[in-house]
């Protein structure tokens, strides 16, 4: 039996050194790579991991016509378009990737810094977490030798700090938050140094806060079509979003449009565009279809769990306008919901499949009854942040 089990050892070693040879090795480029878990697509694409940074160094072992299978770690893997690599023809490749020292402090009033050393730009799994909050951080293909962890005693958004050696090759880091509202954070690298930025609590008053209304397609992309009236969703939800900034600004809040014009501009853009701007809120309207067209109402979605009061504050006030309730999605897999920057909601307004939903979408008054109510939806959401601060 001994000389069966080492046969069978030598066997899966020898498979294991053939497969390593095979791997080619490329870093991310490109507008947004994102990483997916999987091949399988709806209309959205495949189910998204996260947003990385470019000039990531990656393994890759297997292929289909458009996406990369990439070995992130001994047992973890995940799929990425091929136009957001570049292969490297040949590379200087260590053993073994480490990590060095690690520092959280906080930077002026607007967010506090996570900066963790490395010694190489390596791929990484990142997510939030609820009751209590946390960002959580997966490295892959790295070992610890982190033997120091600089930890400021001022910071505002973090309460703590902590890693384990969760698997040979896996560095998981956890992120303690110090409130229960997630308000957002961004993730990249500064030379070999991954930096997380997290936001500070804003100033819960409408006042205070930039809020950023995003018109769903525009230009080439029509998005879907009233089954009588034959409007086209981008021109009202361009209809909605003014309404809405009209009703923002005078309440005092600094708004910022992705669009105002019927103009095409590509989601990846808005969300470049976005993080250049950096507000504090993302309202997202578009408007529903479906081939059943009985089905109607209006639904607010989310991917990042830390955004889903907002989602909820919006659905809640949404039913005051007489839309029936499609309900609040969760995971949803949308490009600008994959943004953690900031909180952001998706609003369906209704179903332009729908006779009734048309009719009213169709209604100069109802895109009022829209504006104050998201308006009121978000006026909940604050009251709800700084109520649980509070209690914090």
């Amino acid at each position: 039996m001994r000389k069966i089990f080492f046969l069978v050892i030598v066997l899966i070693s020898t498979h294991t050194l053939k497969a390593q040879e095979n791997f080619r090795y490329a870093r991310t480029t490109g507008k947004l790579p994102m990483m997916a878990y999987s091949l399988g697509e709806d209309r959205l694409g495949s189910a998204k991991m996260n947003i990385i940074d470019t000039n990531i160094l990656i393994k890759i072992f297997d292929s289909t016509n458009n996406m990369y299978l990439v070995q992130l770690a001994k047992n973890h893997t995940a799929y990425l378009e091929k136009k957001y690599t570049k292969l490297l023809e040949t590379t200087q490749l260590k053993n073994v990737y480490l990590t060095n020292a690690f520092t959280v402090k906080p930077i002026a009033d607007s967010f506090d810094l996570v900066s963790i050393n490395l010694t190489e730009k390596l791929p990484y799994k990142i997510w939030m977490e609820a009751n209590p909050n946390k960002i959580m951080l997966q490295l892959y293909g790295v070992q610890s030798n982190t033997n120091w962890i600089n930890q400021y005693t001022n910071t505002k958004a973090i309460k703590n700090m902590y890693f384990n050696q969760t698997e040979d090759d896996v560095v998981t880091v956890t992120i303690d938050l110090s409130t229960k509202q997630h308000w957002g954070f961004s993730t990249a690298y500064h030379q070999n140094t991954l930096q997380i930025k997290v936001k500070h609590t804003p100033k819960p008053s409408l006042e205070n806060l930039v809020i950023a209304i995003d018109a769903g397609h525009g230009g080439t992309n029509f998005g879907t079509v009233g089954s009588n009236s034959k409007v086209l969703e981008k021109d009202y939800t361009l209809l909605f979003a003014k309404a809405l900034e009209t009703v923002l600004l005078k309440q005092g809040a600094t708004v910022i449009m992705t669009r105002t014009t019927d103009t095409t501009f590509d989601n990846k853009d808005r969300i470049l565009f976005l993080q250049q701007h950096n507000p504090d809120l993302l309202i997202s309207l578009h408007l529903n279809a479906s081939v059943k067209p009985e089905i109607q109402g209006v639904s607010t979605y989310y991917k990042q769990i830390g955004f889903k009061p907002l989602s909820v504050s919006i659905l809640k006030r949404m039913l005051d306008t007489g839309l029936k309730e499609f309900g609040n999605i969760g995971n949803f897999n949308f490009t600008l919901n994959a943004i953690t920057d900031f909180p952001n909601c998706l609003v369906e307004i209704g179903f332009l499949s729908n006779k009734e939903d048309e009719e009213k979408i169709l209604n100069p008054k109802f895109h009022q009854k829209v504006a104050q109510s998201i308006y009121w939806g978000i006026k909940d959401f604050l009251k709800n942040s700084k109520d649980m601060s509070a209690k914090n």
